[in-house]
């Protein structure tokens, strides 16, 4: 796959780490060094909105305060008297103000467990001021991802997203994704995939666009380690709303070499490459045309040498292609004729099920998709049916007629090892319907503007 980078990633957490690197937490000034009695001269409501400190407390933050804000102060012996300020630190007045203390003093010791222990208190305090909640949280959730903390980091990280924290370089994206990417961290690859699914479900209902790298990552963490049904969920939904040959071309490429497909499968997965234009590569038109066999489909065999030509695709030097146009040029008249033959016999009453379903294959690779979509939905009625393949090429068969509505109700009964194929065809219906709702809004507006 050339578009698309499927290698693992590794798991560190890029966002923005230097926002938990040396940053100084503004803690505002206490003042509850007041004296006693110049308290009690206040009136009653100045006496209830005052800062509740323990005299404990303040003979413990105090040369601890003045050592952070001295020059050239040794804080590393300090740690186990910071450490006993948090234990005393109880009312939410005593905990904001030793928070940022503690805070600070890991920040200028590149201590993160200290700067994390800092900000725990402030958090838990309630009365961090209410434009930093989100910045507070999601410094604490950078500190404890660092520290391999990931079911602690995903708590602080969650609060941040729910404050609608954002920087200039950290989008809301960003801390949605990098929340799935702390599951991945932990190697959680299902719960991190549910976690994504979930996001971009919240912002399709939304009606909101999904970012395509949301899409990316989740296909790539579940096609590097194999993880069916949500490889399929996450590179078809990536398919529909960012459609583009090369973006079709990998979906079709991953579902390739998920599965150990036959030729009938092969054919029916190169059938819908060749739909969306994604037919490109020289392999994919020589396994096509074994896949098709000339003697069987030689109509259809034809054009596509004749396609592979044109585009320069394949040189007429390659033996074995000269030899199949040659193969399938030869039979066509003969095939033809005896395509009127098959129909009868086909629509006989007792028709057997290979003649039925040999009249539907016929037809479709003529492009006679009607007559096609009438004799798969015969076969289905009979005993012995490949349901799975003839449900494929009945709702294949409605797309090629427009019929999308219709083709993904029929897609959706495949199950097996045809699920994937039928889900890249429906995928294409779901598109080309929304594609057509989108236009007619757009046209309703111009025409009632």
């Amino acid at each position: 796959m050339k578009g698309l980078n499927l290698r693992k990633r590794s798991s560190g957490m890029a966002l923005a780490i230097a926002l938990a690197t040396g940053a100084v937490v503004a803690t505002g000034s206490f003042g509850f060094a007041e004296p006693a009695h110049a308290q009690k001269k206040k009136k009653k409501k100045e006496k209830e909105e005052k800062a509740s400190y323990s005299e404990e407390f303040i003979a413990a933050y105090t040369p601890l305060n003045d050592a952070l804000n001295a020059e050239g102060t040794d804080l590393a012996p300090l740690k186990p008297q910071l450490t006993a300020l948090a234990s005393l630190s109880t009312s939410p007045d005593e905990q904001i103000a030793s928070g940022g203390l503690i805070y600070n003093a890991g920040a200028k010791l590149s201590d993160r467990a200290l700067q994390l222990e800092g900000l725990q208190l402030m958090l838990a305090s309630g009365k961090a001021p209410a434009d930093q909640i989100g910045r507070y949280n999601y410094i604490a959730y950078t500190l404890a991802g660092n520290m391999e903390q990931w079911e602690q980091a995903r708590g602080f990280l969650q609060s941040a997203i729910d404050a609608n924290f954002t920087t200039e370089g950290v989008t809301a994206a960003d801390l949605q994704i990098s929340l799935a990417e702390s599951y991945f961290s932990e190697e959680r690859y299902k719960e991190g995939l549910a976690y994504l699914s979930q996001a971009i479900e919240a912002r399709e209902q939304a009606g909101q666009p999904v970012d395509e790298r949301w899409y990316r990552r989740g296909l790539t963490v579940a096609y590097t380690n194999e993880i069916v049904p949500e490889v399929y969920d996450f590179t078809y939904g990536w398919v529909a709303d960012y459609p583009s040959a090369e973006n079709w071309r990998d979906a079709i490429n991953i579902t390739r070499n998920l599965n150990a497909y036959e030729d009938q499968e092969i054919l029916d997965l190169l059938r819908f490459s060749k739909k969306v234009d994604a037919l490109t590569d020289k392999q994919d038109y020589i396994i096509y045309v074994d896949a098709a066999d000339a003697r069987r489909l030689p109509q259809e065999v034809k054009s596509l040498i004749e396609q592979a030509y044109a585009s320069g695709t394949i040189g007429q030097e390659d033996t074995f292609i000269a030899e199949s146009l040659s193969t399938a040029s030869g039979r066509l008249a003969g095939d033809r004729r005896d395509l009127p033959s098959l129909e009868a016999d086909a629509s006989a009453s007792g028709a057997a099920l290979r003649t039925v379903v040999a009249a539907g294959d016929a037809f479709y690779s003529y492009g006679e998709y009607e007559k096609a979509a009438g004799f798969y939905e015969r076969s289905l009625t009979m005993p012995g049916v490949d349901t799975a393949r003839v449900l494929t090429r009945l709702g294949m068969s409605q797309i090629q007629m427009g019929q999308y509505d219709t083709a993904k109700a029929t897609l959706a009964k495949v199950s097996g090892a045809r699920m994937p194929i039928a889900r890249l065809w429906s995928t294409y219906a779901d598109q080309q319907t929304s594609g057509a709702a989108s236009a007619a809004t757009v046209a309703e507006t111009t025409v009632g503007g």
